[in-house]
């Protein structure tokens, strides 16, 4: 499934919350403690893995009230050789595709999934800049995946276009934080996944 984005003129408490979400899209902290304060109402845990945040996601989340309890940690993978060693991401899929793809978003949320204790593993792979990737993808390239145990993993593409390094960082973060707080509150109603 791919989870597009949120608008803030949906109406309906669904659309209130994801509204709520895009608004709070700078307060990083605030998205943290939001996506924790869901999954201890699930009870469900978190991973990261992260490429272009270099583990950013889960320094945010880590800070958050609650993490003690629901964050197991993260995988840096940098790199398209790490990718492959520690998630288990195909060699084959990173050449042929790159390593900003949905492909690889997902991968790296499966293969963090299996890896660890977590109930829930959020994804990041793009392109933070200055310049663009190896494999030619523009700066502000970013593909998000959510995975869950024994549920569909989500996917969601942005093209933030050149904020800067840390503007893509923040960026993908926030957009991050808001898809895996939807994924934790809508409990996998597929229907309830909100477009552009």
């Amino acid at each position: 499934m791919t989870l597009q984005g949120q608008h803030s003129s949906q109406q309906g408490p669904e659309g209130a919350r994801r509204s709520s979400c895009a608004s709070a899209a700078t307060d990083l902290s605030r998205l943290a403690e939001r996506a924790l304060e869901a999954a201890a109402q699930r009870n469900a845990s978190i991973v990261t893995a992260e490429s272009c945040t270099a583990g950013k996601l889960a320094a945010v989340l880590s800070e958050a009230p609650g993490a003690a309890e629901r964050l197991h940690g993260s995988f840096v993978v940098y790199t398209k050789a790490n990718k492959t060693k520690s998630l288990g991401v195909s060699a084959a899929l990173l050449q042929r595709k790159g390593a900003v793809c949905r492909e690889v978003a997902v991968a790296m949320a499966d293969g963090a999934l299996v890896r660890s204790p977590a109930t829930l593993a959020v994804s990041i792979t793009g392109v933070a800049g200055p310049d663009p990737d190896e494999d030619g993808n523009p700066v502000g390239l970013v593909c998000i995946a959510i995975a869950r145990a024994n549920g569909e993993t989500i996917h969601l593409e942005k093209r933030y276009g050149d904020l800067g390094r840390e503007g893509v960082q923040e960026r993908a973060m926030a957009d991050a934080l808001c898809g895996l707080i939807h994924v934790v509150e809508t409990d996998g109603d597929s229907d309830a996944a909100p477009t552009d």
